[in-house]
């Protein structure tokens, strides 16, 4: 019998089935009344990141200080392949993050009308609110830490909050200064992504503490601005449940990467698009909420897709440290580290304006403000963190409502970064 090891290890099911396995017993480890939930993949994801990559891969550069020289002649296979994709590739990424939205987009739908009548423009401005500060953090960073390149901070920015299409966009607006202008974009956004993940679970977990909310008493609070919503309105639409109709759940997920993949020219800004998040979010939200179209019913027993929606978010957060392990490790040290405390500072900081322009400005109960403040920051793994650390898939569509407004407010501050940097 012949087992190759190296094959077996570098093989991107491998990590990513040992990161999320490990992840899930590290998230039940209670510290007090803390407990990192489904969110230990990402930790557990990024040490297994570095490991793979600093075993498999860094061997065989050139220059470890200057990957962009790439690697020696007879590098093997497999570090050939880390060096292109990294530990895991995008398409897993993608997939997993489609799986999750879906599944919690037309969880949270039957409440989204209400929601959106009750607090309307509330999400826009607190969209334009969270991102614009983060953006002025991050400005106030190249104030202050001088000796940072400006294109890696404002890749900083992006990766804070975890948006690709804001990367896209920083991209674009950086390549009339060359590919290494581009390069250092990119740096900054791989460093800046992990603390930028890292935020929004400490504050779905620790803002109810700091600011001495009861979450069960919030929950309440919710069901009760949603039943008046209903006496007010009327009854909803008498829509038969079914247990799991997976033709309807692949509907969500095509239609909703179709509408993702449009780009829509907008003066000032250029072309712009949703990306497979955002039109799987919008099109799961709108479908689950009208509930059923010809022989198609979206809505779905809550157990079957809540289940969806805990495997995929639990190799989605695996995979995410995968992708980003070596560079947050790696960062840890010389100015890597200084990017690293920009990222998780403009985050801590847009999140908490956020919170309280929505708390006390808005009178917004914790359930919404949860998922407003993480679709604000554009941050689906927050949003994985904020259904576990309140225990309920209605935080989504505060999620869904503020989602598409923070990715525009974003895509536009980074490109008013690149002005004034």
């Amino acid at each position: 019998m012949k087992f190759d090891l190296i094959a077996f290890l570098t093989n991107p099911f491998v990590p990513m089935f040992l990161a999320t396995l490990t992840g899930l017993l590290l998230g039940k480890v209670r510290i007090g009344k803390f407990n990192l939930g489904q969110s230990g993949g990402l930790f557990t994801g990024i040490f297994f990141g570095w490991l793979l990559y600093s075993k498999y891969c860094v061997p065989f550069m050139l220059d470890p200080n200057d990957p962009k020289k790439g690697l020696i002649a007879d590098a093997p296979k497999y570090a050939m392949n880390y060096f292109t994709n990294g530990v895991i590739s995008n398409t897993l990424f993608t997939f997993t993050l489609i799986l999750f939205i879906a599944s919690v987009g037309l969880l949270a739908a039957k409440d989204l009308g209400k929601i959106i009548r009750k607090y309307g423009a509330r999400f826009i401005f607190l969209g334009a609110a969270i991102t614009g500060t983060g953006a002025l953090m991050t400005y106030i960073a190249t104030l202050i830490f001088t000796g940072q390149n400006n294109f890696a901070v404002a890749g900083v920015y992006t990766g804070a909050l975890t948006s690709s299409p804001a990367l896209a966009a920083a991209l674009e607006s950086t390549a009339k200064y060359g590919v290494v202008a581009q390069a250092q974009v990119g740096l900054g956004h791989a460093i800046g992504y992990a603390p930028g993940v890292l935020v929004v679970i400490i504050a779905m977990n620790f803002f109810p503490v700091i600011f001495k909310m009861d979450v069960e008493k919030e929950k309440q609070r919710f069901k009760l601005e949603m039943k008046s919503l209903t006496e007010k309105d009327g009854k909803d639409k008498d829509i038969k449940e079914v247990g799991m109709d997976i033709v309807s759940f692949l509907v969500v997920c095509l239609v909703g990467y179709f509408v993702g993949s449009i780009n829509i020219y907008i003066p000032f800004i250029k072309w712009f698009s949703l990306g497979s998040t955002g039109g799987v979010l919008i099109m799961s939200l709108w479908l689950g909420h009208i509930g059923k179209i010809g022989p198609l019913t979206f809505r779905m027993n809550n157990e079957v897709l809540s289940a969806i929606r805990d495997l995929s978010l639990s190799l989605f957060l695996a995979i995410v440290g995968l992708q980003y392990g070596y560079e947050t490790v790696a960062a840890l040290g010389g100015s890597g580290a200084e990017l690293a405390l920009i990222s998780f500072g403009a985050g801590l900081i847009a999140l908490s304006v956020g919170f309280v322009i929505a708390r006390y400005i808005f009178k917004m109960n914790w359930i919404i403000i949860a998922g407003a403040i993480c679709g604000g920051m554009t941050s689906t793994p927050g949003l994985g963190a904020a259904i576990d650390a309140t225990q309920t898939d209605e935080v989504a569509a505060g999620y869904g409502a503020t989602y598409p407004f923070g990715l525009l407010f974003t895509v536009i501050f980074v490109i008013i970064l690149h002005m004034v940097t």
